[in-house]
C-alpha cells in the first residue's frame, strides 16, 4: 500500500509527533505534554482545521453596520457561550482533574461530538476526534475507508497508533471511535485518562444515521435508502457487540437517566450542557475517590 505521510495543521506551539509503522506512518501535530494551554489561545476546540489562525479582513464599515454586527455577534455569543452552570462545574473539578485527558467512548454521533467540545471548551483542553485524525492522515473519508476494506488489520493498527499518541498527551478530551474498545491494547490506553461512556438511546442515533448518511452511519453499514426499522436493528446489532467495551469505562453518562433526573417528558430535550455537567459531577467523584486512595497510601 502507498505509504501516507501526513502532517496535521503545524502550528508554533504544537510539539510534532513522528510514529510511523509497517505500510501506514503517520506524523501527527498534538499539544505538548509539558506545557499547559497557553492563555492566548482560542478557547474554542482546536480540531485539526482549526489549528492554524486564519488571516482576518479590515473593511471600513458605517457606524450603524457596525451596531448591528455587534449586535449580531452578541446575539450569537449568548447563544452559543457555556452557561454558568457549566462554567462552575468546571471551575471546581479543573484543579482536581490537573491535566488528565477525558475519553468519550460509545456509539458516534452529534450529541457525543457536541458534548466533546463543550467538555473541552469549559476545561480549556484541546479537542480531537480520533476517527477525523485517522480521516486525515489517510487522505479523506473515502481513502480510509478504502484502506480499512482492502487492509482491516492495518486499519485497526492505525487506530492504536494515533490512540497511543493521544494517550501520550495531557489537556486533551477525546471522542473516541468503536475501534477504542475493541482490543485490550486500546482499552489499557484509555487508562491513561478518564474515560466516560456517553450511552445515547439507538432511537435517536437510528434517526439522525437516516437524516444524514456519513461515516459513521456507513461504518455500521446502514445506507440512504434503509427505513427506520432497518437503521435501528443494524444499530442494535453493533451496540450489542460494542456495549462490553464501553461498559469498562470509568463511569457511565446515560442520557435516559439525565432525562429523568431533570424530568423531561422527551429525552430529545436533553442537552450537551445538560450531560456536560453530568460528565464532569462523574469526573469529579472519579478524582475524589483518587484522592482518598492516594491519603490512604500515605506512610504515617
Amino acid at each position: 500500500m502507498e505509504k501516507i505521510n501526513a502532517l496535521i495543521s503545524p502550528h508554533s506551539r504544537i510539539l510534532p509527533t513522528l510514529i510511523s509503522y509497517s505500510s501506514f506512518p503517520i506524523s501527527l501535530s498534538l499539544p505538548n505534554p509539558n506545557k499547559d494551554v497557553q492563555k492566548s489561545y482560542s478557547r474554542r476546540s482546536l480540531t485539526p482545521s482549526l489549528l492554524t489562525p486564519r488571516p482576518t479582513r479590515s473593511r471600513r464599515t458605517s457606524s450603524t453596520h457596525f451596531r448591528r454586527l455587534s449586535c449580531t455577534r452578541a446575539a450569537s455569543a449568548v447563544e452559543h457561550e457555556p452557561s454558568l452552570v457549566v462554567k462552575n462545574k468546571a471551575a471546581e473539578v479543573s484543579n482536581e482533574l490537573k491535566g488528565t485527558s477525558i475519553f468519550l467512548v460509545g456509539m458516534n454521533g452529534t450529541t457525543k461530538t457536541k458534548v466533546g467540545k463543550l467538555l473541552a471548551d469549559v476545561l480549556r483542553y484541546y479537542y480531537f476526534d480520533s476517527d477525523s485524525l485517522i480521516e486525515q492522515v489517510a487522505g479523506g473519508e473515502s481513502a480510509a475507508k478504502s484502506f480499512r476494506e482492502k487492509d482491516e488489520g492495518g486499519f485497526r493498527d492505525s487506530e492504536t497508533e494515533v490512540l497511543k499518541q493521544l494517550s501520550s498527551m495531557g489537556r486533551l478530551v477525546v471522542c473516541a471511535g468503536d475501534g477504542a474498545v475493541q482490543s485490550s491494547t486500546n482499552l489499557a490506553l484509555l487508562r491513561y485518562g478518564i474515560s466516560i461512556w456517553i450511552d445515547i438511546p439507538l432511537d435517536m442515533l437510528a434517526k439522525e444515521a437516516i437524516e444524514s448518511v456519513g461515516q459513521c452511519s456507513q461504518t455500521w453499514g446502514i445506507s440512504g435508502s434503509d427505513t427506520f426499522s432497518e437503521a435501528l436493528a443494524k444499530l442494535t446489532e453493533v451496540y450489542e457487540e460494542m456495549r462490553g467495551g464501553y461498559a469498562t469505562a470509568d463511569a457511565t453518562v446515560s442520557l435516559q437517566k439525565v432525562a429523568s433526573q431533570l424530568e423531561y417528558d422527551d429525552v430529545e430535550a436533553v442537552t450537551a450542557e445538560d450531560i456536560a455537567v453530568e460528565a464532569l459531577k462523574e469526573i469529579e467523584k472519579l478524582t475524589r475517590v483518587k484522592k482518598m486512595m492516594e491519603e490512604a497510601a500515605r506512610p504515617f
